[in-house]
């Protein structure tokens, strides 16, 4: 697979990630998965050609991170790169902005010093590592609470971190242009995580071009649209747990989703591809800075990943794809 760097930093990275969302398991993540077939899944991954892998411990409480440090224990730690993050937390004694609750369990968000210090510590000692490759924010503080902790002050503890060796690299998800603005005045910020799908292009108004122009890698999460976009739903799926308020989720939407992915099939044949290899393609043929983040609990759906990484669509089908979307986001 393709390579490219990530942003201002001397790490190459693989242009699809492995997301491990799910792969902790928990019903508010898809349910629970076979250990040993998540486990060689991961496992896996540097021989397909995968070196990037992201969690987090607010994946069903840790148990991600768990798993993946006990894949790791049979793998060759420096060919990885490994994402997780900081700022969600569900320690009574560190609280913070509420935030969702799962399984009766109430999260919060805390980006302050004394709670990133706790939670580092916590993830890679779930990971069995002595260093994290990119240590990401993953929902930001919010402005106005009481709890509020200014980006500035991040960015000094994560400043440490880095010096201290803990983490090479600064990451930050669901951010905006002001808030990345304002990592960049304290630091080195080389990559933003934010959701982007063929059927959701918000980012391409402000955060795509001004991550571009500042080098900084954009790694798209949710680019199957919660896997609507892998064209295996049947007209009548119901959806479930995180899927049910989601826009393209709502009967009318999702049908006319569906619409959609029925124009596709004479691309799918000219490429000899899935659906869902299409909407990751169309993604990676939006510009070269961009990284996927794509979830799978099995060798066969990474390997069907990968296959999007070596479609290499014309432009009057990427820009066919575009306006039918554009078609029924109006």
């Amino acid at each position: 697979m393709n390579k490219m760097k990530l942003g201002n930093t001397n790490i190459d990275i693989s242009r699809i990630g492995l997301g491990t969302w799910s792969i902790g398991g928990g019903s508010a993540w898809g349910g629970d998965h076979d250990l040993q077939v998540v486990l060689k899944t991961i496992r896996k991954t540097p021989e397909l050609g995968i070196n990037l892998i992201d969690t987090a411990p607010g994946y069903n409480f840790g148990n991600s991170e768990r798993i993946l440090g006990e894949a790791l224990k049979e793998m060759k730690r420096e060919e990885l790169v490994i994402i997780t993050k900081c700022g969600v937390v569900w320690d009574q004694e560190m609280k913070g902005d509420l935030f969702n609750v799962v399984n009766g369990i109430q999260l919060y968000k805390n980006l302050n010093s004394e709670s990133i210090k706790k939670e580092i510590e916590e993830s890679l000692k779930r990971l069995g590592t002595d260093y994290i490759d990119v240590y990401m924010t993953h929902w930001q503080s919010t402005e106005g609470s009481e709890y509020y902790v200014p980006i500035q002050k991040t960015m000094e503890v994560l400043n440490e971190l880095k010096a201290q060796g803990k983490i090479k690299a600064i990451g930050a998800a669901n951010v905006n242009i002001e808030q990345i603005k304002e990592y960049l005045k304290w630091g080195k910020l080389d990559i933003v995580q934010a959701k982007y799908s063929i059927l959701d292009r918000e980012i391409e108004k402000e955060l795509i071009p001004f991550c571009h122009k500042n080098n900084i890698t954009i790694q798209v999460y949710s680019p199957l649209e919660m896997g609507l976009l892998s064209g295996t739903f049947p007209r009548d799926y119901k959806p479930v747990g995180a899927q049910i308020p989601k826009k393209w989720f709502q009967p009318k939407n999702m049908q006319a989703a569906m619409d959609m992915m029925d124009k596709w099939k004479p691309l799918c044949e000219k490429y000899n591809c899935t659906i869902a290899n299409l909407a990751l393609a169309w993604i990676l043929a939006q510009g070269d800075f961009l990284n996927i983040l794509s979830g799978a609990t099995t060798v066969e759906e990474i390997k069907e990943n990968i296959k999007s990484a070596e479609l290499v669509l014309e432009k009057e089908d990427i820009e066919l794809m575009r306006k039918m979307a554009e078609e029924i986001n109006n």
